[in-house]
């Protein structure tokens, strides 16, 4: 079956950077489009960056756009996303997804901006 494993969430100061992993399995990882989508205590799941593959056609939310990168290494099965520049509003639980028909989803990575 499907499994997303994220890690590499924590706290950081504002200004900072992070970097995220997502490892998948139990699909055709290099066929499928991967995302990141973090969700904010009391907010919906948001999505803020996509790649495709093949491909690997990136899209990025404006808010995170000369911010965040996102990549993938197909060879590895893990999909990563930089982030550069952190504000405290990017403070959320990070979510990997799969889209195979219909979105799937680890169980999360928290990062945290805070002085």
């Amino acid at each position: 079956q499907v499994k997303l494993v994220e890690s590499g969430g924590g706290l950081v100061q504002p200004g900072g950077s992070l970097g995220l992993s997502c490892a998948g399995s139990g699909f055709p990882f290099s066929a499928t489009t991967m995302s990141w989508h973090p969700q904010a205590p009391g907010k919906e799941r948001e999505l803020v960056a996509s790649i495709s593959s093949p491909g690997g056609r990136t899209n990025y939310a404006d808010s995170v756009k000369g911010r965040f990168t996102i990549s993938r290494d197909n060879a590895r099965n893990t999909v990563y996303l930089q982030m550069n520049s952190l504000k405290p509003e990017d403070t959320a639980t990070y979510y990997c997804s799969a889209l195979r028909g219909r979105n799937y989803w680890g169980k999360g990575t928290l990062v945290t901006v805070s002085s």
